[in-house]
Order: structure tokens, then C-alpha cells, then sequence
């Protein structure tokens, strides 16, 4: 396990092709509590940030390699403009489609919660409600054509699922409960970098987390056999 303590629009320390997968949960644009990380509240500027990261992130990835980006879209309110809806995986897609990423069907994460829905709005009279947020996107993007394996790789079949595994997985819609504390941390359940990383790669693998917070995606690649690497401004 490697951390590097510093941006990662920069991972001048990971050589070109080696990363086989990278999950991660970047900071939103447009989501107040970032607003003096990307020092400029503007949705374009803080995309073009984010922006120096997934050019790295298509550095090093191995021919084939998947990127598995955990984000939301952004609600917010501007005094004179109202209330707006800031498209974060659309851009985000749009972004790694630039970079010559293939883009493959995303996860909807369905955030599974105990308070009834919240409603914003006119109450029961049309038309000035909004509505409700509920789910995020995991976009997944891939470098080129499929990864190659040698015939009959060890490594491969020892790292396969079982066919409820698969079933459960590769639903489109993921109903996971989101981790207590998440709403100041923004940290992901363990769940989610736990089936990506069984899903996309293999054992042996080295995986990276270029926005790794506390650590969980290098914590669990390295429980199930792979390499785990990560960056992040803050200290673990």
C-alpha cells in the first residue's frame, strides 16, 4: 500500500500503463462544503480541475483499465438566480469521452435512508416543486479496447464471483445504505469499492484511488489481493 500525500493532477510517481483499475469519489463541484478546496465557486472552473486528475488517471492505466467515478450531481441555491441542479457526472462523462475514455453503462446508487423523502417546494400545488435527490452515479469508464489475458491466467480464474455475485452486481440500480457520517466525510460504504474492485479487477492487480480520503479503496483492494495506491491533499 502506497499513499502520497499531494495533489493528484500530478502522480508523476505512477509510470505510464501500470494501474490496472482506479475507483474513487472525487469532491462535487458545486457542493458548498468544497467551495475553499477548489477556491473558485464555478461550475466550469472547478470541472477543469477535476480535469488534471482524470488526464492522469488515462496515463496510467493499463490498455483496458477501468475507471469507476463515484459522483453526484450538485443541488443549489444562488441569491437572485434561484435554484439549480449542476450536471456533475454528464460533465464528468463528457470530460473522460474528451480524453478518449470508452464510456460503459453507469451504477445508480440508490441511497437507501430512513427519513421520508424531502420535498422542495409549493407543497401539493403545481408547478414549483422539484424532485427529490436520492441517488448518485457510478460512471465507468474504460482506456481503449477490453484488457488481455494470457490463456487460462491463474490469477483471473481465482478472482472470479459466484453467479448471485454477478446477478446482484451487474444490476444497473445498487440499493446500498450510505455510511453514517458521510455527509461531512463524503466517504462511500465499504460496499461499493468492494464490489468495483472484485468486479474490474483481478488478483495482483494495482488498484488507485486519486482522491483516497481515509483510505477505504486501498484498505480493501489489499484485503482481496491486489495493490493498493492513493493520493490525497489531507493526510490519512
Amino acid at each position: 500500500m502506497k499513499f502520497y500525500n499531494q495533489d493528484s493532477g500530478n502522480m508523476s510517481q505512477i509510470e505510464n500503463n501500470s494501474i490496472h483499475l482506479i475507483v474513487t469519489s472525487p469532491p462535487y463541484p458545486m457542493i458548498k462544503k468544497w467551495d475553499k478546496l477548489f477556491e473558485v465557486v464555478n461550475f466550469d472552473y472547478q470541472h477543469i480541475q477535476l480535469n488534471h486528475t482524470w488526464q492522469e488517471c488515462y496515463r496510467v492505466l493499463v490498455p483496458g483499465g477501468i475507471a469507476c467515478i463515484n459522483i453526484g450531481d450538485a443541488t443549489r441555491s444562488f441569491k437572485g438566480y434561484g435554484f439549480f441542479c449542476f450536471p456533475n457526472y454528464a460533465r464528468v462523462t463528457m470530460d473522460m469521452w474528451n480524453l478518449r475514455f470508452t464510456s460503459l453503462i453507469p451504477i445508480i446508487w440508490k441511497k437507501i435512508s430512513n427519513r421520508p423523502n424531502a420535498f422542495l417546494g409549493s407543497g401539493f400545488i403545481p408547478t414549483n416543486g422539484y424532485v427529490s435527490q436520492d441517488h448518485e452515479y457510478i460512471g465507468i469508464y474504460r482506456k481503449g479496447n477490453l484488457r488481455k489475458f494470457p490463456p487460462k491466467d491463474k490469477n483471473r480464474y481465482d478472482s472470479a464471483f459466484t453467479k448471485e455475485e454477478r446477478d446482484l452486481w451487474f444490476q444497473q440500480t445498487w440499493n446500498i445504505q450510505g455510511k453514517k457520517g458521510a455527509k461531512d466525510s463524503s466517504e462511500f460504504p465499504d460496499e461499493i469499492p468492494y464490489r468495483l474492485i472484485r468486479m474490474f479487477s483481478i488478483k495482483g492487480d494495482t488498484v488507485l484511488d486519486p482522491f483516497c480520503g481515509s483510505g477505504s479503496v486501498m484498505r480493501i483492494a489489499e484485503e482481496n489481493g491486489r495493490i493498493g495506491i492513493g493520493y490525497d491533499i489531507k493526510e490519512m
